[in-house]
């Protein structure tokens, strides 16, 4: 079920709102554009409608900002207003939709499942994790080579996930992905709101983008965290063992210790890349590095090709 973040601070728009929307959709009903970001952050709506009548003085300013980052800029905004526009110029805020007041009643339903159905058609996303998918990180990766940008580019993916999937099937594979691109999400944008990039490539692959020096501890932050919380994915009695009887690649049967997350890190600071596939290449070099550590673990390309 698709998922509405509704902010009003007046409990009747709420009321209705919800009444309007909680049969079709997964309603979310916030007080204020604070507590939106964070839910935002934590895992991506599929609409936000924000009460500017009764919203905070940076309600506009906070929507603005949201709908800036190229990893939210996906996500469509629906506003709801009185009789007076909220800005002097539309063009002033970035929102896909508004609705006056007066028309809540007749019109709301209809005019978010449209701005759903918009958004599904024209952006891309992975419909599991609603994380950037393939074209738009390798647009960031690329846009942010040309323009000379300082960044770190991180790669990660899964260990031993494949033997998960083949004992507790897809559905709980799929709540394990879903785990780890709010938990990248999470970390990422919290420890750097502004400027940074999560994306999903496919199946168990993810990437990320951040300020060099902020992606060390922020790679340790995320396996800790993962490592917290990957084994209450696992029933009690192989919780208890550490681990999964399962089958491996060739057919051979073996225990398989808990899923793992490996990252590789490279960046633009010490290398010079010519193209982003040469630099995602050096990213999965350093993953399968990593990879030669059990367990959850990231490794960060500390070579250089730059001159002396």
């Amino acid at each position: 079920m698709k998922t509405i973040v509704i902010v009003s601070r007046d409990p009747l728009l709420t009321t209705i709102a919800d009444r309007l929307l909680a049969a079709h959709f997964k309603t979310i009903v916030l007080g204020g554009m604070v507590s939106a970001v964070d839910v935002v952050y934590n895992d991506i709506p599929d609409l936000l409608i924000a009460d500017l009548i009764t919203g905070e003085a940076a309600t506009v300013e906070i929507i603005n900002n949201l709908k800036d980052d190229p990893m939210f800029n996906q996500l469509p905004v629906l506003v709801i207003t009185g009789d007076q526009p909220p800005v002097a110029r539309w063009e002033e805020l970035f929102a896909e939709d508004w609705l006056r007041r007066a028309d809540l009643e007749r019109d709301l339903l209809s005019r978010a499942s449209l701005a759903v159905i918009r958004s599904e058609r024209t952006v891309e996303i992975n419909p599991l994790t609603r994380l950037p998918g393939n074209i738009s990180i390798n647009r960031q990766i690329q846009e942010r080579m040309e323009r000379g940008e300082i960044f770190s580019f991180a790669y990660a993916d899964l260990s031993d996930f494949k033997p998960f999937n083949d004992k507790y099937g897809f559905s709980r594979g799929d709540e394990v992905i879903k785990i780890t691109g709010r938990l990248l999400l999470n970390i990422v944008k919290n420890r750097q709101p502004r400027g940074s990039f999560i994306g999903h490539i496919g199946g168990d692959d993810f990437v990320f983008i951040m300020e060099p020096a902020l992606i060390e501890e922020t790679c340790g932050d995320i396996i800790r965290a993962f490592d917290q919380i990957i084994p209450t994915v696992y029933d009690p009695e192989d919780r208890e063992k550490g681990g999964i009887d399962s089958v491996d690649r060739r057919g051979v049967a073996r225990f398989f210790p808990f899923v793992g997350l490996s990252i590789g890190v490279t960046g633009t600071g010490n290398r010079r890349f010519s193209h982003f596939g040469e630099l995602t290449g050096a990213a999965s070099e350093m993953k399968h590095f990593a990879k030669k550590t059990k367990g959850s673990s990231f490794s960060i390309d500390n070579r250089s090709n730059l001159p002396v």
